[in-house]
């Protein structure tokens, strides 16, 4: 199941009577994902695992109120992921005992919802920017948490060739950025 229509449906299942399957199926497609996005992130891997299945968890207790207008099950899901590891990270630092000057080192800049959502629009303009290959790509890879071999297959394309493009894809948009990632 790739569509993201095809999770949405799933997900409706979840909200309207609790269907334990249809989570299921959302859980063994996701947890994966998400702990490789929170890993990436910078948690550690047993900490990204308790993120992800806290995200999952809050996905089962809140599927009512998933809105498909606002975006696609896995936008949600990765959203609800990305606050958890925040929200760790805000919590360790203001965790007494915490040594003087590490707040520096794990802070989240505070930034306004709309420092936010100016940030994403600029990436969007960025990411449309690339090649309509290399766009697709990096948006199944890092938006949709697709493997690389996961892509390859899906677009019968040749893993190299998929390496290939996603390299150049972060290379054109480190450049535009100015080489900070």
């Amino acid at each position: 199941m790739s569509n993201p229509e095809d999770w949405s449906v799933e997900l409706a299942r979840v909200a309207r009577s609790g269907d334990r399957d249809s989570f299921l199926r959302i859980y063994d497609h996701f947890m994966p994902r998400i702990g490789r996005y929170l890993k990436g992130l910078g948690s550690p891997a047993a900490i990204a695992e308790e993120l992800a299945q806290e995200s999952l968890l809050r996905l089962w207790q809140h599927a009512g109120s998933y809105d498909q207008a606002h975006g696609a099950v896995s936008t949600w899901l990765f959203r609800i992921a990305r606050n958890l590891h925040i929200d760790r990270l805000r919590r360790d630092v203001n965790r007494p005992g915490t040594m003087p000057g590490a707040e520096e080192d794990w802070a989240v800049p505070a930034s306004s919802e709309a420092e936010t959502f100016v940030e994403c629009a600029q990436l969007r303009q960025r990411i449309d920017a690339l090649t309509p290959v290399q766009a697709r790509l990096i948006r199944m890879s890092y938006f949709e948490a697709k493997s690389h071999q996961e892509i390859a297959s899906e677009l019968d394309m040749p893993l190299g060739t998929v390496k290939s493009h996603l390299r150049r894809a972060f290379q054109r948009l480190q450049g535009e950025l100015g080489g900070v990632s």
